[in-house]
């Protein structure tokens, strides 16, 4: 069987992968073996963190409802807001009130004791 030079095909596919690693330092930079191992890492890392940063984003949301909620002017917690916006079936998603709780407590208020009458 004859030799086959793989020359610009293989160079084609490293040079390639080099762009992907280009911001790496040492080795992760310039090795091809290190340069591929690194690349399926941080594939990895991303998929796994796109989950991760959902969870941790709805955490926050609720912490920061909770801390409004738990002030003196709303006699409640979290949960039991949560559970009477569902039975008057407001459909809001964590992140408004979040976001009403940060900009304006006193709008967070209003809702509260609207839900309660």
């Amino acid at each position: 069987m004859t030799r086959v030079r793989r020359g610009y095909t293989a160079r084609r596919r490293r040079t390639k992968i080099r762009l992907f690693a280009s911001t790496s330092r040492g080795a992760h930079s310039r090795l091809t073996r290190t340069i591929t191992q690194q690349k399926m890492r941080a594939l990895a890392s991303s998929h796994r963190d796109r989950g991760r940063q959902k969870r941790d984003f709805r955490r926050l949301w609720i912490t920061r409802i909770n801390a409004v909620t738990r002030d003196n002017k709303v006699l409640y917690s979290y949960s039991r807001l949560i559970h009477n916006l569902y039975k008057k079936q407001l459909l809001l998603n964590r992140k408004i009130p979040a976001q009403i709780a940060i900009s304006n407590k006193n709008c967070l208020y209003m809702i509260s004791n609207k839900i309660i009458k």
